[in-house]
């Protein structure tokens, strides 16, 4: 899952900024810029959207799976949340959608540095005290996730985790969760080489084209190479999202709208033809998994329209804030707390006991590890962008001055 900021104003701010940084765009960013919507504010709906797919994700975890850390599958320990819980995984879906939206805002007029470094900043922090955490949990319970025999244990997989490119190396998740940020890790390398690119309405358009494109092609293909660079499977959702966040920018168009309908479509088949067998339920998912795919286009779709600007409660910007460290550590606080407690007190109990800790655990994290580790990096990482940069300047300046110096002549 990929976490995300909802500032309108930041994102306004920043495509109204150093224009001369993309390449031969200035003059068109400047026109969009001005012909822009510009709503001011907080995305306070997102933040709602985004804790609330975090919560399904923690609740499939935690009631919809077969295994997990209860004594017995989970679904027959709560039948009565299963019907919801079982289909919590869509969650996901959800906040790459969110993630398509949200990460075009938010590199619009900026630099590939610039972008690279709130990614960096936005991401790590949290991430690696989710790492140590889930280390720190099995040396002291043993509690970890079980890939099976013969896999990797957790003091393996430890370091490579700590990259966050585990996935690449082939290397098991320290926990299952991390799968997602190894997807949108992939979106991000796209999102800097269009940046690079110079990102522009038009632009967009083509970039979205191609990607859709070239994904179902790579299908069609099973190309290994391009479904890993173009993750088809899934860039329906981000697309959709972009598409989303121009119609929030610059109005409705036919064309944006086209592009949502397309990635509809083949989310849906993907949602279905591509489901875990483990999530199976037979007669049920072929019709759950559309129903809800298609409701998490039709929120995306109000919050682009505007329908959704009356969610300004300020306490939605602090669930956006738990959302991040609450995706990534609720199997690591709740798998000792149910092993230990769920042979002795009440199934809700527990369920409850685990809801809360992860909860507050997240809320820590977020307050104590997350915020003051972002500041720390960001000064850091800037400074030397700004001395990669200042260096980059000074040698180009040295080359001129030689280019540019007189030379003798014979007379």
């Amino acid at each position: 899952m990929p976490p995300t900021n909802g500032s309108a104003a930041n994102a306004s701010s920043a495509a109204q900024g150093d224009l001369t940084s993309t390449n031969g765009t200035a003059s068109t960013n400047v026109m969009e810029s001005s012909a822009a919507k510009r709503p001011g504010g907080r995305l306070r709906e997102l933040d709602l959207l985004r804790f609330v797919a975090a919560v399904a994700v923690m609740m499939h975890h935690f009631t919809g799976v077969p295994t997990g850390a209860w004594p017995q599958d989970a679904r027959k320990v709560f039948p009565e949340l299963n019907p919801a819980a079982d289909f919590g995984y869509l969650g996901v879906e959800l906040f790459f959608v969110i993630s398509g939206f949200v990460i075009l805002m938010s590199v619009w007029g900026r630099r590939v540095g610039d972008f690279a470094l709130s990614r960096v900043v936005r991401l790590f922090p949290a991430y690696w005290f989710a790492v140590g955490l889930t280390m720190a949990v099995y040396l002291t319970t043993g509690a970890a996730v079980d890939y099976g025999p013969g896999s990797q244990g957790p003091l393996l997989r430890f370091v490579p985790n700590l990259t966050m490119l585990q996935t690449g190396t082939g290397a098991p998740n320290m926990e299952v969760v991390y799968w997602t940020l190894w997807i949108e890790l992939h979106f991000y390398v796209l999102i800097a080489l269009f940046a690079w690119w110079g990102i522009t309405y038009p632009r967009c358009v083509a970039f979205m084209s191609a990607w859709l494109l070239l994904g179902v092609f790579a299908q069609e293909a099973d190309s290994a190479i391009l479904k890993a660079l173009l993750f088809p499977q899934y860039a329906p959702y981000f697309i959709a999202g972009m598409a989303l966040f121009l119609v929030y920018r610059f109005g409705q168009n036919i064309a944006l709208w086209l592009f949502v309908a397309f990635c509809w479509a083949l989310t849906v088949y993907y949602g279905v033809h591509n489901m875990n067998p483990a999530n199976a339920w037979p007669g049920v998912h072929q019709y759950a998994i559309p129903g809800i795919i298609t409701a998490i286009y039709l929120v995306m779709a109000l919050a682009a329209t505007h329908r959704l600007g009356w969610l300004r409660w300020r306490g939605f910007t602090v669930l956006g804030g738990l959302t991040y460290p609450l995706y990534l550590v609720h199997e690591t606080v709740s798998r000792p707390l149910i092993k230990w407690l769920a042979p002795q007190l009440n199934r809700w109990t527990v369920l409850g006991i685990a809801i809360a800790s992860c909860l507050v655990a997240a809320g820590l994290i977020w307050a104590v590890v997350e915020r003051p580790g972002q500041r720390w990096l960001r000064g850091r990482l800037r400074k030397a962008i700004e001395e990669i940069r200042r260096v980059d300047r000074g040698d180009a300046v040295e080359a001129g001055t030689s280019s540019e110096a007189p030379t003798g002549t014979s007379g």
